[in-house]
């Protein structure tokens, strides 16, 4: 599989030496100074660029019929103009805020969580998302997907960052050295505490999941999550 890299920082390394073991091949490495693709000569892009430019990266791979997997957040104010162009142009696209494996279960395992919670009024639930100091947005994707997958299972109106209102969930962010990232639902009462986590021990985690999407949808057609890729619908 020949695949292409839009953004060559940690992440887009790490997902080079992960396809290279798996025996891809990398044929593009796309920055902010590059002016000229070969699309010809790629099968499948994996994004991990900054929010600035993950939509033109995903557009562009979407008119050259070049399936795209994007790991870049803080760009989804312009996911449903994606959406559409894939549709229109009937290509195949993945977002995810996170592609660990591990993280993709603790999300199903978060939403079947909250309808369990939900008719139990007396607990309370808040999120805490940790990460390293270099990361840009707050709070994480991960977090807000969590936040969404409360949101869908209870009563709750939104979520607010760092700071508590009534019927919004709270979720808290920090940026500690260099933590991976490391996840947390909690649902506290006056008698009791629930608590879930994740917590990466490295980033090699989100590299794995975005090969093995990448792996996933060649051949396919269509708008899909990791959700799709770990057959969990």
């Amino acid at each position: 599989m020949k695949i292409a890299l839009f953004g060559y920082g940690k992440m887009g390394q790490m997902i080079e030496r992960v396809a290279l073991g798996r025996n891809h091949e990398i044929t593009a490495k796309i920055d902010i100074d590059t002016t000229e693709i070969d699309f010809s000569n790629i099968d499948v892009a994996i994004d991990f660029s900054m929010p600035g430019a993950a939509f033109g990266n995903i557009t562009k791979c979407i008119e050259n019929n070049v399936p795209i997997i994007s790991g870049t957040t803080g760009w989804l104010d312009d996911y449903d103009k994606a959406v559409r162009i894939c549709k229109e142009k009937k290509g195949a696209f993945i977002y995810a805020s996170n592609f660990s494996l591990g993280v993709n279960l603790f999300f199903e395992l978060n939403a079947k969580l909250a309808r369990m919670m939900h008719p139990q009024k007396q607990y309370n639930v808040s999120l805490e998302e940790i990460h390293h100091t270099q990361k840009l947005d707050a709070p994480s994707g991960t977090a807000i997907t969590l936040a969404e997958g409360i949101l869908e299972n209870s009563d709750y109106n939104g979520w607010k960052l760092d700071t508590e209102e009534p019927d919004y969930i709270p979720i808290r962010s920090k940026r500690i050295g260099d933590t991976p990232g490391t996840h947390t639902t909690q649902y506290q009462s006056k008698v009791d505490s629930i608590e879930i986590k994740h917590t990466a021990h490295n980033r090699e985690g989100f590299a794995e999941g975005a090969v093995i999407a990448a792996e996933w949808i060649i051949g396919k057609t269509g708008i899909f999550t990791m959700q799709d890729v770990l057959n969990l619908g």
